[in-house]
């Protein structure tokens, strides 16, 4: 299956869906009018004498260097060989696949001034496999994200390298092998491929969707770990969260009753507890989920606002006057980018409170310590739980904002940056551990409820029950756990939990 992207109203969940499937995408050939026109007005000003930024000049501080009409080319061709200076780790490929198909979005707008036949190669590229190879770090977000775009547009002349049928080769030997030629860029092309957001808001899209599978898992293994803890359902009322108005909270609320609904755990003990309010990692879940929610919804309307933008310069404007601006600058995306590692930070510290909630006999009403058959014998999820603690503590040192750290960059002519790169690449380990974290819950939990026996759980959580015990076995005494955590991890970062419920009782995160 290959996407049709059109230009302006790509949806979140197309994009979404092109992060996890690692389908290729093409545009609407319908758009191939106002590319061509864009790219007709570019050669015209090539022609002529009049000097205009990114098409006969030099660039950022050699903008005022006046570029001979016979180097035009070789001007493009050294601007993308100088600025591939990253360094680092490849990005994922997925990531990679998603930025080229952020960059076509971008081009086919018409406003970039680049030739069908680079848009038809970056297409081909998708199609046959051919993935650039990126590493992930080098830009601060501010005159577009220069460097990881410059080892993008590398392969398509021929140069760099890129991943080919699993293979890491030269740029050249990735084109041949894949029935391609590489492209002699033309007057303002190098510049229109690297100018411009798409890592950054690849990285973030990445993120927000890996948050979201994340925090949709932890809607459930949150049910689970209340029904575990005997906890009340009474702070879940509908009425509680329409007082307050926000709607990640109301939405939360209603999952968690939703989830909850016909357990009979629950029922046991709704008449005669004497506790008369939960621990806040069990009560105020929906406060606190629901606020995240808030804010990855956030996040995700303005990074698809970006996706769809275009973000070179110079633009070829409706009046076919060619100005130079700065919509490179990426400000939007390092916001969304906090606000998406804020969210993964809190999710998975209320999350690591109700695994250690459930281990501590002192709280957890009645389970026996760390969940372990034979206490003192057995540990349990003793050491499962310290490991949840090290993941949250580490998200925790990430969190720090990203967008406030500007550093002038280019001799001062890029005097404030975004950084919102690193700000949106770091979301990916985030995020890794925050599956770690909610992996050891769904562990902890399913264990709590089996405790609970011969009383069930609801209907739902015993299917998510099945999708847990699916990849780990009930602990009946002491045994390796990393390999069985790891599945665990996995399993939340698949997203096998959530499949495992009847669509619609999750909240999304909207588009």
């Amino acid at each position: 299956m290959t996407l049709v992207l059109h230009p302006g109203s790509v949806s979140l969940e197309d994009l979404e869906h092109l992060y996890w499937s690692g389908e290729p995408a093409r545009l609407d050939t319908g758009f191939d009018a106002a590319i061509t026109r864009g790219a007709e007005r570019v050669a015209a000003v090539a022609r002529g004498n009049a000097p205009v930024y990114g098409i006969n000049t030099g660039f950022g501080k050699l903008a005022s260097i006046k570029i001979d009409a016979a180097d035009v080319a070789k001007l493009q061709r050294n601007l993308i060989l100088s600025h591939c200076c990253g360094l680092g780790a490849p990005l994922p490929e997925n990531v990679v696949r998603l930025v080229m198909a952020l960059k076509l979005v971008s081009l086919g707008r018409g406003a970039s001034g680049v030739r069908l036949e680079l848009v038809r190669l970056i297409e081909a590229m998708m199609e046959r496999g051919v993935v650039p190879v990126i590493p992930e770090k080098g830009s601060v977000g501010a005159s577009g994200d220069l460097a990881p775009l410059a080892h993008m547009t590398a392969v398509m002349m021929g140069e760099g390298e890129a991943f080919f049928e699993g293979e890491r080769l030269s740029g050249a030997d990735a084109l041949r092998r894949a029935g391609l030629a590489p492209i002699e860029l033309t007057a303002k092309e190098g510049l229109a491929l690297i100018n411009g957001t798409q890592t950054s808001t690849a990285l973030a899209l990445a993120g927000l969707f890996r948050a979201g599978r994340a925090l949709r898992a932890a809607t459930v293994t949150g049910a689970l770990a209340t029904d575990a803890a005997m906890g009340s359902s009474a702070p879940f009322h509908p009425d509680i969260h329409t007082l307050r108005g926000h709607q990640g909270q109301i939405d939360m609320g209603s999952a968690l009753r939703a989830l909850l609904d016909g357990s009979a755990i629950r029922e046991s003990h709704v008449e005669g507890d004497e506790r008369v309010q939960d621990p806040y990692c069990i009560r105020c879940q929906p406060q606190v989920m629901g606020a995240c929610l808030d804010l990855l919804r956030q996040a995700a309307r303005t990074l698809r606002i970006e996706a769809n933008a275009v973000t070179d310069n110079p633009l070829v404007l409706s009046d076919d006057t060619i100005v130079s601006g700065g919509n490179f600058h990426a400000e939007p995306v390092a916001f969304a980018a906090d606000q998406i590692a804020l969210a993964i930070c809190e999710i998975g510290a209320i999350t690591q409170r109700r695994i250690a909630l459930l281990v501590d006999p002192a709280l957890s009403h009645g389970l026996p310590a760390f969940l372990a058959k034979k206490p003192g014998l057995n540990s349990g999820l003793m050491i499962a739980e310290v490991t949840s603690a090290a993941l949250m503590s580490e998200n925790k040192q990430m969190s720090h904002p990203a967008s406030v750290d500007s550093t002038p960059t280019s001799a001062n002519q890029e005097d404030h940056v975004s950084m919102a790169c690193h700000g949106a690449r770091r979301l990916l380990q985030m995020t890794e551990n925050l599956f770690g974290i909610v992996g050891i819950e769904a562990v902890t939990a399913a264990r709590g409820v089996e405790l609970r026996g011969p009383l069930d759980t609801s209907p739902d959580l015993l299917k998510a029950m099945a999708a847990i015990r699916s990849v780990v076995p009930s602990l009946e005494e002491d045994r390796y756990l990393a390999t069985e955590l790891a599945a665990a991890s996995s399993l939340v970062a698949e997203g096998r939990i959530e499949a495992s419920l009847p669509a619609g009782l999750l909240p999304m995160l909207g588009d």
